[in-house]
């Protein structure tokens, strides 16, 4: 799992028919470590929690998971967001 900051929303008028029905939003991992500071390239994940622009979200990046959450074979769907987060403690 990463932790990520939703970027905004994602809208597709030819899009996979898995896709359908489904909020899609852009992501950019974050270090927690670094007052989340940016960790590598934006990507796309389902929304599963109703989580909008500017959140930190918990995001499910394991195909299987993804599988097992949405109850079927996802086809391309290989990142879901599974959580809002509302604060990071680091030891």
């Amino acid at each position: 799992m990463k932790i990520a900051r939703v970027l905004g929303n994602l809208v597709a008028t030819a899009h996979h028919p898995d896709y359908d029905g489904r909020k899609v939003m852009i992501v950019q991992p974050e270090d927690p470590r670094s007052e989340g500071a940016a960790l590598g390239k934006s990507f796309v994940a389902v929304d599963l929690v109703q989580a909008g622009p500017g959140d930190r979200v918990l995001v499910l990046t394991e195909g299987n998971g993804v599988r097992q959450l949405l109850g079927a074979d996802t086809g391309p769907i290989r990142s879901i967001i599974v959580g809002i987060v509302d604060e990071v403690h680091l030891a």
